[in-house]
């Protein structure tokens, strides 16, 4: 069964090879990023699908953009996320915390405010917030991250316990996966890890088989 997936940060990273694998698939995609030149180019390789220049951390530009959704969503990623440069979190500057937090955790929960109702009324969905393996552990100099992403992981919880039957909400941990974010916590070492094309191979299987049965768990991309 195809599906018509919500996917936020599509311009990089995980975001990118989640849309176009999903595509590759036949799946339907609707995906937003603050990049105009990434949306503009996604559009015009995939004219069938829907891309958004949006800043997760609006709400209003949120509201606006499910307002236009020509379907409603199975499945909705929240993926969209930055992380700090490392520094001890006293050198790290309220301005930067600030829009992390905007980002990573308000911008969570703009999109769930205004794509819930939507999945209500079907009475089926499944929403899916990307966790980090720091968001369930900790490690020096990327604190403001960690924060967001243990945000996330109590967020996600408690949404599930507010949601009807036939809909759920679950935390996911994609692993360590050598990306631009990786990049920047790791430096050189970033390398070693899981290349994106082949973490896409396992996250997709394990993003598809979700159900209610997962409502409210932590789980992660293996």
């Amino acid at each position: 069964m195809y599906k018509t997936i919500v996917i936020t940060g599509v311009s990089k990273g995980l975001g990118r090879a989640l849309t176009e694998k999903f595509i590759s698939l036949g799946h339907t995609i609707i995906g937003c990023s603050r990049s105009q030149d990434s949306i503009e180019y996604l559009q015009q390789k995939y004219p069938q699908h829907y891309f958004s220049v949006l800043d997760v951390s609006d709400d209003e530009q949120v509201k606006t953009w499910v307002e236009s959704f020509v379907n409603v969503p199975n499945l909705v990623i929240n993926n969209a996320a930055l992380i700090n440069n490392p520094a001890p979190l006293w050198k790290i500057s309220a301005e930067d915390f600030s829009y992390l937090i905007d980002v990573n955790i308000k911008g969570t929960a703009n999109v769930i405010r205004h794509v819930v109702p939507l999945m209500i009324k079907q009475k089926q969905g499944i929403i899916v917030n990307l966790s980090s393996g720091w968001g369930r552990s900790t490690s020096p100099e990327v604190a403001p991250y960690c924060a967001s992403k243990w945000a996330i992981e109590g967020l996600t919880k408690a949404l599930a316990q507010e949601l009807p039957s036939g809909m759920a909400t679950v935390a996911v941990n994609p692993g360590i996966i050598h990306t631009d974010m990786l990049n920047i916590c790791f430096g050189e070492e970033a390398s070693f890890y899981t290349p994106i094309n082949e973490w896409v191979k396992q996250a997709l299987p394990f993003l598809l088989k979700l159900s209610t049965k997962n409502n409210g768990q932590s789980l992660t991309v293996s």
